[in-house]
């Protein structure tokens, strides 16, 4: 015969898996994202999917992001690599969907895909899942001697590029 307190634990034990998303349990929260440069000291900003700025380190550190955005959306990352001499360069961090959240067809039910998982990010994992950024000191030394210029797209500025902007092509009509 079970007893009254095994009974109790089995029970707590079956629901906290059935009310529970899978990704939930496996990996829920932030993530660590190991960064580093080569060389290390890279000033690295990284922005949210709105441009909000997020963090403010120096290379090598590890940033903890939330893969959360909004229900079924993940969050997306811009990271700016800074260094006087060398390049600005950026990566993108994208969300992609966790194989844990697959585990909810077995395990964590309806419940864990449709509400759980979603709800937290936890069905999303960022990748790429750690970056290693080389810095180049060609592009940057072109440019100082006025030999190339550096084009980006007017999404992809800080507020600090936006201001230092010029047009190139005059206004439509």
């Amino acid at each position: 015969m079970i007893s009254s307190a095994r009974l109790v634990a089995s029970v707590l034990a079956a629901s906290a898996i059935l009310l529970s998303g899978c990704a939930s349990l496996v990996h829920g929260g932030p993530r660590n994202v190991p960064i580093t440069s080569n060389p290390p000291g890279a000033i690295v900003s990284i922005y949210d999917r709105n441009g909000a700025p997020v963090a403010r380190q120096v290379t090598p550190f590890t940033a903890r992001l939330s893969p959360q955005y909004r229900y079924f959306r993940g969050q997306s990352y811009r990271l700016v690599f800074e260094m006087p001499g060398y390049e600005q360069s950026e990566i993108q961090l994208r969300p992609s969907v966790s194989g844990w959240y697959f585990a909810n067809i077995l395990i964590g039910g309806p419940l864990g895909m449709l509400i759980v998982d979603p709800l937290t990010g936890a069905m999303y994992n960022l990748t790429p899942d750690k970056i290693e950024q080389t810095m180049s000191t060609e592009a940057a030394a072109q440019m100082k001697k006025g030999e190339a210029i550096y084009v980006i797209l007017k999404s992809q500025a800080t507020a600090g590029e936006l201001a230092g902007m010029q047009p190139v092509l005059p206004p439509r009509s």
